[in-house]
């Protein structure tokens, strides 16, 4: 189903793609989500979207859902159990990291036991995680200290670890026309059939044409893309699956948010709708806790939200 809408791109008319009365996706080149938030043109396109006079913008997000989905779906209870208990998850693996007590972390420990938390979780290596500290948490380690800290966050995540081999081994299975299941029992399904993992939402995550090349590790896996082929390992299978699963919790939040506020647009884990401005407060407790609602077929599943409103987006 096709209707038309207003492109912020081009600036004239295009169409936005929709079943059963759900938008699926409103462009074909921009990304919301990379919008610039630095430098010269910090926020700048993102401020230009307005809300209607009286009318403000909230903008629910979705806490640290990656994180989330992975600890649940690799059954790495331990982390699942402080999510629950809405403990500082970045603390904890700074403590681990730096060997004290989560009330001595300092800010600058967080900030690499944040980044160890959302960047190693899908096996990355130390050369790259050593980067990410740099880039993303201000911090530089050498080579060997990044080793020390992948090492930790791999020792103390044993099931999440053990979850990218299990998912190597869906990618084998899969390549030959079998079915290797992998991650918490009743979630996915891989169905060679149809090249890939059935979701919760009833859509495949797929693998097209995935082969098997010899190397000197065993074999590496590519599946075809629309540019050529892409390498594809256990990890990333991970990575795959955590951001759909992802998006099929916060699908599911939106029906509830829709029964009386039609969400505007999503970016990655957050959701933005714009209400009148009398109904601002009710909205915003209504829409966080739908955002806080675990969907049946992820029981088990610690979700939370945190909203900011504002007349501009880039507010």
């Amino acid at each position: 189903m096709r209707v038309p809408v207003y492109d912020i791109q081009n600036c004239g008319p295009r169409s936005r793609f929709a079943a059963n009365g759900k938008l699926v996706h409103n462009s074909d080149k921009i990304n919301l989500q990379n919008l610039p938030s630095r430098g010269a043109n910090a926020k700048q396109i993102k401020k230009s979207i307005v809300a209607p006079t009286g009318y403000t913008l909230i903008d629910a997000d979705s806490s640290q859902i990656e994180a989330r989905v992975l600890a649940w779906l690799a059954g790495q209870d331990n982390v699942v159990a402080a999510f629950l208990n809405k403990e500082d998850v970045y603390k904890i693996m700074a403590a681990l990291i730096y060997g004290k007590d989560v009330a001595d972390v300092t800010y600058e420990e967080r900030a690499v036991g944040k980044t160890v938390i959302l960047g190693a979780g899908y096996g990355v290596g130390h050369l790259k995680l050593q980067l990410f500290l740099k880039m993303q948490a201000g911090v530089e380690v050498t080579e060997h200290e990044a080793k020390r800290i992948i090492d930790v966050y791999r020792s103390s995540n044993h099931h999440i670890s053990q979850l990218w081999k299990d998912a190597g081994n869906m990618l084998k299975y899969l390549q030959r026309g079998d079915a290797y299941n992998f991650g918490k029992r009743g979630v996915l399904e891989v169905d060679p059939d149809e090249e890939g993992i059935l979701l919760p939402s009833g859509l495949y995550l797929r693998y097209r044409d995935l082969r098997a090349e010899k190397s000197d590790m065993g074999y590496d896996y590519s599946y075809k893309v629309r540019n050529g082929w892409k390498y594809v390992y256990g990890g990333a299978v991970v990575e795959n699956v955590c951001q759909a699963i992802a998006r099929c919790v916060i699908g599911d939040q939106m029906i509830l948010i829709n029964k009386r506020y039609r969400p505007a647009l999503t970016v990655h884990d957050s959701v933005v709708c714009c209400v009148r401005d009398e109904e601002v407060d009710d909205a915003r407790t209504y829409i966080e806790a739908c955002m806080s609602v675990t969907p049946d077929w992820a029981a088990g599943l610690p979700v939370a939200c945190e909203s900011d409103v504002g007349k501009r987006y880039g507010e």
